[in-house]
């Protein structure tokens, strides 16, 4: 079972592409070569420049930027803004915080807690009997209040009942009870009026539905003719005539222009290929002539005469030279040494001349005391007999 799927079918190309395709490949390809030489000789050299001037220069920048602006700051926190805000705290610590401590701690709880006592002793001993008498007064006071206020809840009841709902319900059987079905008889009586004629009004209707339906049927054969002939003279005026120039004249020129930005466009991309590798063989040829123009002779130049040159000075001068500097600083570093000895030896015989030999601490003998021998097997005492 074959796995691979099968190219697509490719269309037959016609005369009309065979006969534009060479001739726009050749004078696109002489078109693109140059700007593709351009182009790649301007990559070239904004990778050399970048490589060369623009990254050691930012580096240079970045460095400079840093000793000018970054270092100046650190040095100036690390070693004078950290120091005086650290003295600055224990000046805070010492002149604020511990007073206010000490103040809190030896003045402020004990008045608290004193203030605390007192108002606990007031408040059990005076404001709670001072309540308890209240809270028996107003539960007094409120026993009165609902007692008043239900005497006059029950006569306000009794005057609204027999002043107001005693007279209206009167009105209401005797007067507006009897007006209301007179009225309604009336509203019925008006309603069946109405809807017999409505009825007659629908009869007559109905006889004149014919006349309408005919009148309908003649305004819409009018408007169909009317619709028709319209349609037939747009279709032929403009319809026909945009038809015809749409598949005569701009299909046709519209296809061959669409066959010519095609191979305009594959010539493009051929051309750019096709210069690309001419690009990269002019560069290659330029740069084996460079390496052998430049390069090589260098490179003989460093290995033939001045790598031998230079390991004759590293052995001659300059091995020499640091034996020399590490002799000498050997020597410098003694002879500084017995001098801060001398000084060492020299002070302590001034301070021992003026002030004599310093006082030396007594000595404590701090181990444990030694235990008494053990009881042998010669002895006669016991540990019950012993001192």
């Amino acid at each position: 079972m074959d796995l691979d799927k099968p190219p697509a079918p490719q269309p037959p190309e016609g005369c009309l592409v065979v006969a534009l395709r060479l001739p726009v490949r050749i004078v696109v390809l002489v078109l693109v070569v140059p700007v593709r030489l351009a182009w790649d000789a301007l990559v070239a050299a904004g990778r050399f420049l970048h490589a060369t001037v623009l990254r050691p220069l930012g580096r240079a920048l970045r460095r400079a930027g840093r000793a000018l602006f970054v270092w100046p700051f650190v040095a100036l926190w690390r070693w004078v803004l950290v120091p005086v805000g650290t003295a600055l705290r224990w000046l805070g610590h010492v002149l604020v915080v511990a007073p206010l401590g000490w103040l809190h701690a030896r003045l402020l709880t004990p008045l608290g807690h004193a203030l605390r006592w007192a108002a606990r002793r007031v408040v059990t001993h005076l404001l709670a009997p001072v309540g308890r008498g209240l809270a028996w007064l107003a539960r007094g006071a409120g026993a009165l209040l609902a007692a008043v206020g239900l005497g006059v809840f029950t006569g306000a009841a009794w005057l609204v009942r027999y002043l107001l709902v005693v007279p209206a319900r009167w009105l209401h059987v005797h007067v507006l009870g009897p007006v209301g079905r007179a009225l309604l008889w009336v509203a019925g009586a008006l309603v069946a009026g109405a809807g017999t004629v409505l009825c007659w009004t629908a009869r007559v209707v109905s006889l004149l539905r014919p006349v309408g339906r005919v009148l309908l049927w003649v305004a819409g054969a009018l408007v169909a003719g009317a619709g028709t002939v319209l349609g037939w003279t747009a279709r032929v005026v403009f319809v026909l005539p945009a038809l015809a120039l749409w598949r005569w004249v701009l299909a046709p020129v519209g296809r061959v222009l669409a066959v010519v930005a095609r191979e305009v466009a594959d010539a493009l991309g051929h051309a750019w290929r096709v210069a690309g590798h001419l690009s990269r063989v002019v560069g290659r040829a330029l740069g084996a002539l460079f390496r052998w123009i430049f390069v090589e002779p260098a490179r003989w130049v460093y290995r033939a005469v001045l790598t031998p040159v230079g390991h004759v000075v590293r052995d001659v001068v300059l091995r020499p030279a640091a034996r020399a500097a590490r002799e000498v600083g050997r020597v410098a570093r003694l002879t500084l040494a017995a001098a801060r000895e001398t000084l060492r030896e020299t002070r302590r015989d001034v301070r021992r001349a003026l002030f004599g030999e310093p006082r030396r601490p007594a000595t404590v003998d701090r181990r444990e005391p030694p235990a008494r021998d053990p009881r042998t097997l010669g002895s006669r005492t016991t540990v019950l007999t012993k001192d």
